[in-house]
């Protein structure tokens, strides 16, 4: 006997896919902005070319400017989202688990199962109206194709300089639970676009050099800045050469396979550039450095508390001279509550420290 309900999914994605097949994707959504989820940028800033999770990826984002409508065609463009991934899972399957390593190939299978039955029922919410419901699974859905997506990349993508050997870096991506005294913070670090700044930032952590270390800094609406150790020195100390660490500005852009190191963006005249990891969600990391110097950060970080009217993305003061490193994915309420004299308690990390090399 026939699965009707299956049947009856497809029949609707192929009408929709057909009465639409000489148009972009949401060709009735309004045109996109600057991204300004950290989720979002972690997915985007991702080394890889698949085409079809990434039309996906896009189609599903676009929905979150049309969720707040109150307009009546918003559940006609909802509707085409989910038919439309729907559609793009169930004939896509192949290309896209022919793009997975084969070692990671198991786990993509079942993630796409997964991803078929979440985009299934986001279509069955978009029909029924419930935005709440469609909210929810629309998270669920992008939260799925980017760890299908983090399945694609196999090798790490570039070489980073010699003159930085002795650098601990990270050659991947890690997951940190940062626990304060107003609450716990989880973060997603990126070592694909910033390897020497994420693995500055793991490798201290591993360490426990934060457990105890106080907010030294916040500003409204700006920045909240830890991790100035106790005593004279500004940074992390290495046992070894008994000299401060120091790790070098270090920034990349969407049309450099690699980044560039110690220039600000006014160095090498990109005025209006935007960053890979830029400053533009609530909780970016960035990696402080002196006024006096842009590499001679060592241990000091920011939380960038983005606003919309104070700080908006791509027109903001920290673009092109800090590094960003990551992106806090949970608890972003605690940001604005935390305080000078507020404490790290610990930074743990829950994923990805085997990532971490200690030099080259």
């Amino acid at each position: 006997m026939p699965n009707t309900p299956l049947l009856t999914s497809l029949v609707t994605v192929l009408a929709v896919l057909l009465l639409n097949w000489g148009d972009p994707v949401l060709a009735a959504l309004p045109a996109g902005s600057a991204v300004t989820d950290g989720a979002a940028i972690l997915r985007n800033a991702l080394p890889i070319e698949q085409k079809d999770l990434r039309q996906m990826q896009a189609t599903l984002e676009a929905t979150s400017k049309v969720v707040g409508s109150s307009k009546g065609n918003r559940w006609v463009a909802l509707n085409e989202a989910a038919a439309s991934s729907q559609f793009l899972v169930i004939t896509r399957k192949k290309s896209i688990l022919a793009a997975i390593p084969k070692a990671s190939r198991e786990q993509g299978e079942a993630l796409l199962e997964s991803l078929g039955e979440t985009v299934q029922a986001l279509g069955d919410e978009a029909s029924n109206q419930n935005i709440d419901s469609f909210i929810d699974l629309r998270r669920k859905s992008l939260k799925q194709i980017g760890d299908l997506e983090a399945l694609l990349v196999n090798d790490f993508p570039y070489t980073i300089p010699e003159e930085f050997n002795s650098l601990p870096r990270l050659l991947g991506r890690a997951t940190v639970s940062i626990k304060t005294t107003k609450g716990n913070i989880t973060a997603v670090i990126d070592g694909y676009n910033a390897p020497l700044t994420a693995g500055a930032f793991v490798d201290l952590a591993l360490k426990g050099f934060y457990d105890g270390l106080p907010f030294t800094r916040a500003e409204d609406n700006y920045v909240l800045q830890s991790g100035d150790p106790t005593g004279p020195e500004s940074g992390y100390i290495d046992p070894t050469t008994k000299k401060e660490r120091q790790v070098p500005l270090e920034i990349r852009i969407p049309e450099e396979a690699t980044p560039f190191y110690n220039q600000t963006f006014e160095d090498i005249g990109l005025y209006k550039a935007t960053p890979v990891l830029p400053f533009a969600a609530l909780g970016t990391l960035g990696w402080a450095h002196s006024d006096q110097a842009i590499d001679d950060g060592s241990s000091q970080f920011f939380l960038f508390l983005y606003d919309a009217e104070l700080t908006p993305a791509g027109l903001n003061l920290v673009d092109g001279r800090n590094a960003a490193f990551g992106y806090v994915v949970e608890g972003t309420e605690l940001l604005k509550k935390l305080e000078v004299g507020d404490q790290i308690l610990s930074i743990k990390v829950v994923d990805g420290a085997d990532r971490l090399k200690p030099h080259a």
